[in-house]
């Protein structure tokens, strides 16, 4: 069953950030991640939800997604998300 990575991301520091999102599809391929959704137009409906910019990941599965996020690869690039931008971040599990 599917896996996804949501996430809602306020850039703080565009230059640094731009060094994260230009690294981050190549630790996301390599554990069946694709993109959903990077950034883009929104609409909120309901709700007092005011999301910045809304990312959405699809793995094959929680495990897959679960390895890509504690892996090797992907720690380098939190630690620049995290001095660049204020995120919330969740892995939930599809239909």
């Amino acid at each position: 069953m599917a896996a996804y990575v949501v996430a809602d991301v306020e850039i703080t520091d565009p230059e640094i950030f731009s060094k994260y999102r230009e690294q981050l599809p190549g630790t996301v391929e390599p554990y069946g991640g694709r993109f959903a959704v990077r950034g883009g137009r929104q609409e909120v409906l309901e709700g007092d939800w005011r999301p910045h910019r809304l990312i959405v990941v699809e793995f094959p599965d929680l495990s897959r997604a679960q390895a890509w996020y504690h892996s090797a690869e992907y720690a380098p690039l939190i630690a620049l998300r995290q001095k660049s931008a204020r995120t919330n971040l969740v892995i939930v599990e599809g239909v």
